[in-house]
């Protein structure tokens, strides 16, 4: 058997990205992917976000390779160790206190949906509270709480089990004339409304998955106003949209808020690596020992990349880049495709262009992949092509990926 007959015989039905892509990949570096027959795809895709410093890093690699032969521990569960230590006082000091930020952190285990999972967990034992609110268009795992949390119907048909003690509020973009605050005020103030008080407001300030909807500032600071007000957790999901994708290193920064709550994952790793952040306000705290945890919960080579990975993040001046980089894309997509038909929105490196419908974006996807790009999709329907781009990718490759697009939808 050989090529990709081994993958269709032996792997299950629910494979799904190489779909897409159907191409078996051997290299990569930077923002370019190879393939085995020596094709070169511009990276737009970005590991769905986990390796915003591209992949191969240099600098992120050469501290792996250099603590995987010195023998250092590898796994250690939550036991304590160099790397674990150097690592939070590294995010503790150079990125939480230099921000004016006061959080405890937790390894929930090397995925974003274990985040979540120990966010909700960890919301309902502080407000002793079953319920909890989300958005509709939203994305937060695939394992049954954070599945509970997300809307789309297609990732929830496969949990086969009632998905329980999530209320969904629409999100602000779906009915403009509605205020949706006011709403949730109602919900809560009613005492016919039906749905119970919650223990937490969940949300991403820009919905990937649910087709690059950016959160406006004035309505972030209005749901930490909320969310005070009638004594609710507020939770943000940065698992995507974090690690400087939107311009600063924390996605909620532009707003000026601070969640009680919020998840990282994803490029927190710094190279790919599994690995995941939950963290919250110091009197959150109170877990007992132990009633949260993860096998995987202690990769130490999760912990020297991503330590590396926000070195490299300081020391190169990303958020700025991704502000610049912005600019640029902001202008290509404006002048170059916008249009009647065509929607545009985003925010950092992280773009949307909404098109007629799912088939449109498919065939645009599968036409820009055949003309080597790797680009994904979102929305409803499926109906919106996402750019997310490394944000390290340089000016020339981010403009020939745009040119790609271009002439793919032409």
């Amino acid at each position: 058997m050989q090529g990709k007959d081994v993958f269709m015989t032996y792997e299950s039905e629910v494979r799904s990205y190489c779909r897409s892509f159907p191409e078996i990949f051997t290299k990569a570096k930077g923002s370019i992917l190879t393939d085995v027959n020596g094709k070169e795809y511009i990276d737009f895709f970005n590991g769905a976000g986990a390796v915003n410093y591209g992949h191969n890093n240099d600098y992120i690699k050469e501290k792996l390779v250099n603590y995987l032969m010195s023998d250092g521990i590898i796994h250690s569960l939550d036991m304590m160790t160099v790397p674990k230590q150097e690592f939070l006082e590294f995010f503790e000091e150079k990125v939480l206190k230099a921000r004016g930020f006061d959080y405890k952190v937790m390894f929930p285990g090397p995925t974003g949906t274990n985040g979540v999972e120990a966010a909700l967990k960890l919301a309902r034992k502080v407000k002793k509270r079953n319920m909890v609110w989300a958005f509709m268009g939203c994305f937060h795992g695939m394992t049954l709480g954070s599945l509970a949390l997300t809307s789309d119907s297609g990732s929830r048909g496969g949990a086969g089990v009632a998905l329980n003690d999530v209320y969904h509020v629409p999100a602000p973009y779906m009915f403009p004339e509605l205020d949706t605050i006011k709403y949730m005020q109602t919900l809560l103030d009613d005492d016919h409304s039906a749905v119970e008080k919650p223990a937490a407001l969940f949300l991403e300030t820009v919905q990937a998955e649910g087709g690059v909807q950016v959160m406006s500032v004035e309505y972030l600071k209005a749901l930490r106003e909320f969310c005070t007000k009638n004594d609710i957790l507020m939770v943000i999901d940065d698992v995507q949209v974090g690690c400087a994708r939107t311009g600063t290193f924390f996605s909620f920064e532009r707003a000026g808020i601070e969640p009680d709550i919020f998840v990282m994952s994803k490029s927190i790793g710094g190279f790919g690596m599994p690995f995941a952040l939950t963290m919250f306000k110091p009197e959150l705290d109170i877990w007992s020992p132990g009633e949260h945890n993860g096998t995987f919960r202690g990769n130490q080579l999760s912990m020297v990349a991503a330590k590396a990975g926000l070195e490299y993040m300081l020391d190169n001046n990303i958020e700025a880049e991704v502000k610049r980089k912005e600019a640029i894309v902001k202008e290509y997509l404006e002048k170059n495709i916008a249009s009647d038909k065509n929607k545009i929105r985003g925010i950092g490196l992280i773009w949307g262009i909404e098109v007629a419908d799912g088939k449109t974006a498919l065939d645009i996807a599968n036409r820009c992949f055949e003309n080597g790009l790797v680009i994904e999709r979102a929305g409803r329907d499926n109906n919106v092509v996402k750019l997310m781009p490394a944000l390290t990718i340089p000016d020339e490759l981010l403009i020939k990926g745009m040119e790609i697009i271009k002439n793919s939808m032409q």
